[in-house]
């Protein structure tokens, strides 16, 4: 299961589902087309890929719970 938590105000996020098959998003790192690396909260059942939560002006990173 994905967590998130922001580096500035500790507010966190977990849980989240694909609305198409229900599965939980998994954190992964890809590479934009310029070679920037961004990260994605992505369905293991390949139906997409979300950009990862934001908070405070900047992504909040992946935790392990």
């Amino acid at each position: 299961m994905s967590q998130y938590e922001c580096k500035d105000c500790g507010m966190g996020v977990k849980g989240l589902t694909c609305a198409k098959c229900g599965a939980q998003l998994h954190h992964n790192t890809i590479k934009d087309k310029h070679g920037k690396e961004v990260q994605v909260a992505e369905c293991p059942k390949q139906c997409g890929k979300i950009k990862s939560p934001m908070c405070c002006g900047h992504d909040m990173k992946a935790v392990h719970a």
